[in-house]
């Protein structure tokens, strides 16, 4: 009877010890340089993905796991260990652009996708998932989402903008320098494609042609910017001023860069001449598109626990 007693009370321990980690509650209001932790470590296992078109679908099925080297995990800003997936996913393979912006159901508060739900997946079979699980004093419903490369909390991202979920999941939330790599991606060129987007749009990044101009590339940008002025104080806020901390320090203005508010614009690639709707992953925020131009499904992904580090 005791061992049974002393059984459920470490239970209960354990427990409420994951809901600890779950309130992670945050009070930085200010961006610090990211510190990208080495890319020199082997991947745990070998790289396993496959796409193929069948029907109206592309099919993909992934473990996750990247072919380029990868950051030490865990770290200290991370404590989570990388591990083999399952993805099985269905993409539109003949997609439609929309005139309104898309967001997935139940989007989070920035105003993307609801949690768990990545925006696209690489080449390589690696999702790009720039959303974090962190908020200003733990609350999600608080509407101050910390961006995953702002720095005001650590979250041991390795050089190829990624680390890892509790679930073992590898994920990018960053420009994926290592796959770029792979891809044999060269500055002023057009990019490769590195992926596919949710909504079964090609992804690519930095360069592209102008428009229909084949014969001319150019750098395209995001037209987000960082709001003026200061947050809102406590309680409604987090005070201090728009610095790139949260998702909502930023503010879309329509015609400031080359791409509309998905972070994507209709051209021409070498893989679509006559012509498709695409995203480009940025230099600027948001780097990784928040929104989609088309119908997406939702990527589902191993549900995890929030804990320290944890997207």
């Amino acid at each position: 009877m005791k061992t049974r007693l002393l059984f459920f009370l470490l239970i209960l321990s354990a427990g409420s010890i994951v809901a600890q980690r779950q309130m992670r509650k945050h009070t930085a209001n200010s961006i610090r340089p990211i510190r990208l932790v080495e890319a020199n470590e082997e991947p745990p296992v070998e790289n396993e993905h496959h796409f193929h078109v069948k029907g109206d679908e592309l099919k993909v099925t992934a473990n996750g796991i990247p072919e380029h080297k990868v950051g030490e995990f865990p770290n200290r800003g991370n404590p989570h260990t990388i591990e083999p997936q399952k993805y099985s996913f269905s993409l539109p393979a003949n997609p439609s652009a929309e005139k309104k912006v898309i967001s997935l159901p139940g989007q989070s508060n920035s105003g993307r996708g609801a949690p768990n739900m990545p925006f696209g997946i690489g080449l390589n079979g690696v999702v790009m998932d720039p959303d974090t699980a962190e908020f200003w004093l733990g609350d999600r419903n608080s509407g101050w989402n910390y961006e995953a490369l702002g720095g005001a909390v650590t979250l041991g991202i390795d050089e190829n903008h990624a680390h890892v979920q509790p679930t073992g999941a590898y994920h990018y939330h960053g420009m994926p320098t290592g796959l770029l790599d792979e891809l044999n991606f060269e500055k002023g060129k057009h990019s490769p494609q590195i992926g596919w987007a949710a909504d079964g749009f090609p992804v690519y990044a930095l360069y592209g042609y102008d428009g229909t101009n084949q014969s001319k590339v150019i750098k395209r940008t995001s037209s987000y910017r960082l709001k003026k002025g200061t947050r809102p104080s406590a309680p409604e806020g987090p005070g201090g001023t728009y610095d790139g901390s949260f998702v909502q320090d930023y503010e879309y203005v329509k015609g400031l860069g080359s791409l509309d508010e998905c972070n994507g614009c209709f051209t021409v690639t070498p893989e679509f001449p006559d012509g498709t709707y695409a995203y480009f992953l940025t230099k600027e925020w948001p780097v990784i598109p928040r929104v989609f131009r088309g119908s997406a499904v939702q990527l589902r992904v191993p549900q995890h626990q929030h804990q320290r580090g944890s997207r």
